[in-house]
């Protein structure tokens, strides 16, 4: 697959002529300033230093009232050299002011690239207070253990007491049969009816059960 072309940015391609440009200026009224040799390219190489450090604490949102200051302060000083070197003054004559100033320029980018370099301590602790935060995890929610109702004292219940059982009708006694025959007969003579369970439990004294078991034995 073929790459496509090397696009160029044209504001890279205009700051790189700028600069350039600057350079060359600064370079020149070092000289004129008695400034000759390696020490007439450090001039522009310190002013254009100055500004990367000023432009990047700008951009790093910290000290913007530092960072704007020496901004200034390095773009002045590069404006001034474009504006001394487009004929406005005399390269051959320079003034003893600007002498001193060419002069006193190397003390000043080096204090105020320290100053932007290396910020106060508080700057660079409000910088890992943003960035660099530790997650603490989130205590953990008390475990909430449900309580259990207290056990209520259960109240003692009456039982009934079952009932007697009640005696096979085999096994009624002779006697009482007897005796329930001559019972029965006189209710039958006294009412012209047959005597039913219920008259002859009560002539008898006996249970339930047993009453019925005796009055199969008379029918």
């Amino acid at each position: 697959m073929r790459k496509p072309p090397v696009r160029v940015d044209a504001v890279l391609v205009q700051a790189v002529i700028a600069a350039a440009l600057s350079f060359a200026h600064l370079h020149d009224l070092a000289v004129a300033a008695g400034q000759d040799g390696w020490k007439a390219w450090a001039y522009p190489v310190s002013v254009d230093l100055l500004l990367v450090a000023a432009w990047r604490r700008l951009r790093s949102g910290q000290s913007k009232a530092a960072g704007w200051s020496w901004f200034l302060v390095a773009l002045a000083a590069s404006l001034g050299a474009n504006i001394a070197t487009a004929g406005l003054l005399d390269l051959s004559h320079v003034p003893p002011w600007l002498r001193v100033l060419v002069a006193g320029w190397p003390a000043a980018a080096f204090l105020g690239g320290t100053l932007l370099a290396h910020g106060p301590a508080t700057d660079r602790a409000d910088v890992i207070a943003d960035s660099d935060v530790i997650d603490t995890p989130a205590p953990a929610p008390e475990e909430q253990h449900e309580v259990e109702p207290p056990v209520r004292a259960r109240t003692p219940q009456l039982v009934a007491e079952p009932a007697p059982p009640s005696p096979p009708t085999d096994h009624v006694p002779a006697a009482l049969i007897t005796h329930a025959r001559k019972v029965a007969a006189e209710h039958h003579t006294r009412t012209g009816a047959p005597i039913d369970t219920a008259t002859l439990r009560a002539r008898l004294g006996v249970p339930a059960p047993l009453a019925e078991a005796i009055a199969t034995h008379l029918t």
